[in-house]
């Protein structure tokens, strides 16, 4: 090994993958309570220690260059390695100590809290790195090893993941109260296409099941607008802009205050499995596997707690 690398520390390491996750030196500086001189003057020393820049500027926008790519997967080995050793030296301990990092695919962005918060009911001394991205993001981010693991929908069969489903993601098909499909008796997907479709992005899972249904029902709507989250199309829904089909989980605040109805679509509910994934050759930490565990184990009260978060059923006392 280059001796010049052995003078590298942690904080460096801390400092770098800020800014490659901010993609800016100022919130970067924010994140590490630090000034924005401190960080330059961290990033230069490890350039200078590395003997290469780490990061090059087009425009106004901040690019890694290869030798960042190269530092930042290292990075995260180290720290992940770290946090291993953490939980191991808690288990010997007899408890669990550590942080997970869980990846969140946005329609399960409003279940995923709770159930991390069931599970530190059990093991209170473990915390939460939570990243929420779309369906393509969490995969990109799993093949990073960026999380140890995510949760989603539509688990591509050509990557070699394990995979558990533990429930039901819930499609349904939404209106303001005042919309003339929200008077009318029995729907088809025919019967919405004549009005304008409110949709998330192409890299969304519930992009992805929505077209395929749409393709297998012969359903055609002209009139799309794409909007790029969740809350957007709610909004764009109470609005007035259109319909739109998004999991019940996104939209329960809004159905119980009367904000959202749903629409009576005899080929809806669209059910997907929500499901825990991890590379399958990755061996999990202490912490993930415990996570997976817990979800393999509680699905039922996983249902139930589902259940209780969107109204369908009274929160027992």
């Amino acid at each position: 090994m280059r001796k010049p690398l052995m003078r590298m520390t942690l904080r460096q390491l801390q400092v770098f993958e800020a800014v490659c996750e901010t993609r800016s030196y100022s919130r970067a500086a924010d994140i590490m309570a630090l000034t924005q001189p401190a960080v330059s003057l961290q990033i230069r020393q490890l350039e200078e220690l590395l003997g290469q820049p780490l990061f090059e500027y087009s425009g106004r926008k901040l690019y890694l260059t290869e030798a960042a790519e190269a530092l930042l997967r290292a990075g995260q080995d180290i720290f992940g390695r770290l946090n291993s050793l953490d939980m191991q030296l808690s288990n010997l301990l007899g408890s669990l100590h550590g942080q997970l990092r869980l990846g969140v695919e946005t329609s399960a962005q409003y279940l995923a809290p709770h159930l991390f918060a069931a599970f530190k009911q059990q093991h209170p001394e473990v915390s939460v790195h939570l990243c929420v991205g779309n369906h393509d993001h969490m995969l990109r981010r799993l093949s990073e090893n960026r999380d140890e693991i995510v949760i989603m929908s539509l688990v591509p069969s050509d990557r070699d993941l394990e995979f558990l489903p533990f429930l039901n993601n819930e499609i349904i098909a939404l209106a303001a109260p005042e919309h003339p499909a929200c008077q009318s008796g029995s729907l088809t997907l025919k019967d919405l296409s004549a009005y304008p479709l409110l949709i998330r992005e192409s890299g969304s899972s519930t992009r992805k099941a929505c077209d395929e249904h749409f393709k297998q029902k012969r359903a055609h709507f002209s009139d799309i607008q794409e909007l790029t989250s969740l809350e957007a199309i709610r909004e764009g829904v109470i609005a007035g802009l259109g319909i739109a089909l998004l999991p019940r989980l996104a939209a329960y605040r809004e159905l119980n205050a009367g904000l959202l109805c749903e629409l009576p679509v005899q080929e809806l509910p669209l059910y997907r499995s929500w499901c825990v994934v991890h590379p399958r050759s990755k061996r999990l930490s202490p912490v993930a596997q415990a996570f997976f565990n817990f979800i393999r184990e509680e699905r039922s009260r996983i249902t139930a707690l589902a259940e209780r978060i969107s109204g369908l059923i009274p929160e027992r006392s």
